[in-house]
């Protein structure tokens, strides 16, 4: 009898959570359907994909024949056959060391600078550091790294007397990878920034009144007591931003360097995957790259959230 009247229980409580579920959706029904189109899109193009690969990623499937399940060859392959894939992995661990913390700081820093200045400035200095993310400059970094002596980089460091040949910034195995990590920092201030923003916009006031009677004087100690605790969403989703930005990246090198680059000094994961995915039409090796991929920032994103939970609350 008590069993039976814990399981009605039960019953009646997840009857009630979904009740009161669909009555949020009835009273917001404005906000719900703004939100439509870009759930539609994102679940049809991104979850739905993500959810494919992972079975995708057990068979050979080269698009024009059905898949032929393979089991965990396509994964047994990539770790002991794919010397590609293993020097994919430590390119993609150094450019996610550079581009990640450096970018996250960097927009963090940006944004907070930029929230001290007159609201006109703050426009457009915004509007500044966010073009880049938006904007393809490829053509003008090639300009500046350009081999020849009349590269903005080359020609200046031979006026100085410090080179007295060009240097092939975008061929040499030397440099491309450096360049490559330069480009992605200058365009990393997209999503991830614009939240930051938003987060010193909406720091409610009079907490620095209240902290400057409990004894805060300076800018950092508002940083650090204030400013920090106060933006905790922003900065989870800054932070998971980024991580996606940088264990995804290959767009920059694929455009700035070749594909592939040299010795492949700049291939990445994702580049891996795409020259699989797109060029030799192996979509079962390329899900199974990307699912790789996909819990690596998985779990990267879990130890965030558990780093940053003491700022969520």
């Amino acid at each position: 009898m008590a069993q039976m009247n814990a399981e009605e229980n039960v019953r009646k409580g997840s009857g009630a959570k979904h009740y009161s579920l669909w009555k949020s959706i009835k009273q917001n029904k404005a906000c719900y359907a703004m939100l439509a189109p870009f759930m539609i899109f994102f679940i049809v193009f991104t979850v739905i994909p993500v959810i494919m690969s992972l079975p995708m990623g057990f068979t050979d499937f080269n698009i024009a024949q059905p898949p032929k399940y393979v089991g965990l060859s396509n994964y047994t392959t990539l770790f002991l056959s794919d010397k590609i894939f293993i020097r994919s992995i430590r390119v993609t661990i150094v450019f996610a060391l550079f581009t990640g913390p450096i970018s996250y700081i960097l927009c963090f820093l940006l944004a907070w600078l930029i929230n001290e200045l007159h609201p006109k400035l703050k426009t457009l200095f915004t509007l500044v550091f966010y073009i880049p993310s938006m904007a393809n400059a490829y053509t003008v970094w090639q300009l500046i790294f350009s081999g020849d002596m009349n590269g903005y980089i080359n020609s200046f460091l031979i006026n100085l007397g410090i080179i007295n040949a060009p240097i092939q910034w975008l061929t040499d195995g030397r440099y491309v990878l450096g360049v490559t990590i330069v480009v992605q920092l200058w365009i990393s201030l997209g999503a991830g920034f614009l939240a930051l923003r938003a987060g010193f916009q909406n720091i409610d006031r009079t907490m620095y009144e209240a902290g400057a009677i409990e004894g805060i004087r300076t800018r950092w100690q508002e940083l650090i007591y204030i400013v920090i605790p106060s933006m905790g969403p922003q900065l989870m989703f800054a932070a998971v931003m980024q991580i996606v930005g940088s264990f995804t990246a290959g767009t920059v090198a694929q455009n700035l360097v070749g594909f592939p680059s040299t010795d492949y000094k700049a291939h990445t994961i994702m580049t891996h995957a795409y020259d699989y995915g797109w060029v030799r039409y192996e979509m079962g090796y390329a899900s199974a790259i990307c699912m790789i991929l996909f819990v690596v920032m998985f779990l990267l994103n879990k130890l965030i959230s558990k780093m940053l939970s003491k700022y969520m609350d």
